[in-house]
């Protein structure tokens, strides 16, 4: 027996899982999010402790053209997982997202909030979070923001890379929300499984939410990232009209987490610390 399964390997967060003691990372050569039966069926074969969903569909803009292949990758596969490990009482977290909501207003979603997704990628995410809350099991839906790491593809690494190239730039200032090291993600999945597996853990089902303190907009970000990395790059604000996509993004990604940290101990980081040790990662 397993200790913690991951669905996922080589995305920001799952990277981060593999880097901690007695978890099994799968990647999609193993564990195909396209097949959501076969997933469930992994879960049964290994019978781990606690099932991790680091895995998932996240071309947002992408989406909007693949919205089927997207729910059955973000929707229908961690339902399934969800089914497996109900009839197993295991617990099982999963990582939602922002996206969810509907971006309005100025203060902090709570995670009880309707959710309201704007693009394709939210709807297809909303659909695990049904689905999760429906199997009966012992869950952890973690809505999270702002993902970045020293891994993969994420707006810190393009930050760095445009300014070999920029001393200037132009980046979008009227979206707030919490940036959130994958590092981060990684161990509040894991305190979230540990503590619902408790005696008391069937009672703390449900959805949280996670995001890096303080929040700032993507231009404040930047700004910060080029501060630590000693780069001597303008950034301008602009509005979200002057930067169009194929998927709407929502305008206000603020999260109360306090439930999180009740739960299962586990506060809001600061992003800014996790900012400088992925630097010193990346040796800039």
């Amino acid at each position: 027996m397993s200790d913690i399964l991951v669905f996922g390997k080589t995305g920001q967060v799952a990277t981060e899982l593999g880097l901690l003691d007695g978890t099994v990372c799968m990647g999609r050569d193993v564990a195909d999010l396209s097949d959501p039966a076969a997933c469930a069926a992994l879960i049964a074969e290994h019978k781990p402790k606690a099932v991790i969903n680091a895995a998932a569909y996240t071309a947002v803009d992408r989406a909007e053209e693949e919205e089927a292949l997207a729910t059955t990758v973000n929707g229908e596969a961690p339902a399934a997982m969800a089914q497996a490990c109900a009839a197993l009482d295991m617990p099982f977290v999963h990582i939602s997202t922002d996206y969810v909501l509907d971006g309005l207003g100025a203060l902090p979603h709570e995670p009880d909030a309707s959710p309201a997704p704007l693009n394709a990628y939210g709807r297809s995410k909303l659909v695990a979070e049904t689905a999760i809350k429906q199997a009966g099991g012992r869950y952890c839906v973690l809505r999270t923001s702002w993902v970045f790491s020293a891994h993969g593809a994420n707006f810190l690494k393009t930050m760095l890379r445009l300014a070999e190239s920029r001393d200037a730039l132009t980046v979008v200032g009227d979206q707030i929300g919490g940036p959130t090291s994958a590092r981060s993600i990684a161990q509040a999945c894991i305190a979230a499984a540990s503590g619902l597996g408790g005696s008391d853990g069937r009672g703390k089902s449900g959805i949280y939410h996670f995001s890096g303190a303080p929040d700032v907009s993507w231009a404040d970000f930047a700004r910060e990232i080029f501060s630590q990395a000693g780069l001597a790059v303008a950034v301008a604000h602009i509005p979200t009209a002057d930067y169009p996509t194929p998927a709407v993004r929502p305008l206000n990604s603020r999260m109360n987490c306090a439930s999180l940290e009740q739960a299962f101990g586990v506060g809001r980081p600061d992003w800014r610390q996790d900012v400088a040790e992925i630097l010193e990662q990346l040796g800039t």
